[in-house]
């Protein structure tokens, strides 16, 4: 990342407040795993029952969950599936969604017309509506979420794509390509891909807090991740029948899932706005 955008976060406190806030998630993403203090009630494969619904104490700061599992230790696992979930989903609908908007906004013509139409035919409907109908169908796992959550994604970025090809391939350098003879693989891979990115990729930045809000909101339905696997949405419905007795089991939850996705949305806003020097101009 450009030594620049570091002096750009500092000059603005909410970004960077943004920038921590993912950074500090990547990282116990990551090492989860290996900084629990109790792995057995992460992991959810044992439980003692009189150590349910205790609140929270220098022992147990998140509380305990109806089976008196340690909650910290629970969301702290969730944390990587919820990164792992997220980088996955935005990746893999990135990939697809370039591949088909670049064919289709280069290509044009019958196979153009195609491919935009299926993209079309996707878009009609809320992302998280066919997430959730792909789930049903898919069955409950951190795979099949992924893939749900991708099949329903994808459409975004290749019609954000398709229009970003369109405004690059009239440039004169492509139509100098064109002069020389250079094939159409070759010119859509060393001229107009390249070109073409920048907008995509901004937009999967802002679209990274998203994924692990979907993710959440499939694991809340039923249709996401199975238990006993701590993901943040499964833990906030675990914790929703009993939020009159124990709210921190879904209070906990639901503040760290809330604080991670404005992060990223704050974060993503950065990096829209500094790629955007006519945006960044009037903001300041």
């Amino acid at each position: 990342m450009p030594r620049d955008f570091f002096k750009f976060l500092v000059k603005r406190p909410l970004y960077t407040a943004g920038f921590i806030i993912v950074i500090a998630f990547t990282i116990i993403g990551s090492i989860a795993p290996y900084i629990l203090t109790k792995p057995e009630d992460a992991w959810g494969v044992t439980y003692d029952l009189n150590k349910a619904f205790q609140p929270p104490s220098l022992e147990y700061p998140f509380g305990t969950d109806a089976y008196g599992r340690d909650m910290l230790n629970r969301i702290i696992l969730g944390s990587r599936y919820s990164l792992i979930i997220a980088v996955c989903v935005v990746g893999l609908s990135l990939i697809i969604g370039v591949i088909v908007g670049l064919v289709a906004g280069y290509l044009a013509g019958f196979i153009g017309t195609i491919l935009m139409r299926l993209t079309d035919m996707f878009l009609a409907y809320p992302p998280l509506l066919l997430a959730v109908a792909f789930a049903s169908v898919l069955g409950r796992g951190v795979l099949t979420t992924i893939m749900a959550l991708a099949i329903s994604w994808w459409p975004w970025y290749a019609r954000l794509m398709y229009v970003s090809v369109n405004s690059v391939k009239s440039a004169q350098y492509v139509e100098a390509a064109k002069v020389v003879g250079l094939s159409k693989f070759t010119i859509m891979a060393k001229y107009i891909l390249p070109n073409s990115l920048i907008p995509v990729v901004t937009q999967s930045m802002l679209d990274m807090g998203s994924a692990i809000l979907e993710a959440s909101a499939l694991s809340f339905l039923g249709v996401g991740v199975p238990p006993p696997i701590p993901e943040w949405g499964r833990l906030i419905s675990e914790g929703w029948v009993y939020v009159t007795k124990a709210y921190w089991i879904t209070f906990f939850p639901g503040l760290v899932l809330l604080v991670t996705v404005v992060g990223f949305n704050l974060l993503g806003d950065a990096v829209k706005e500094y790629m955007n020097p006519r945006l960044r101009s009037i903001v300041a």
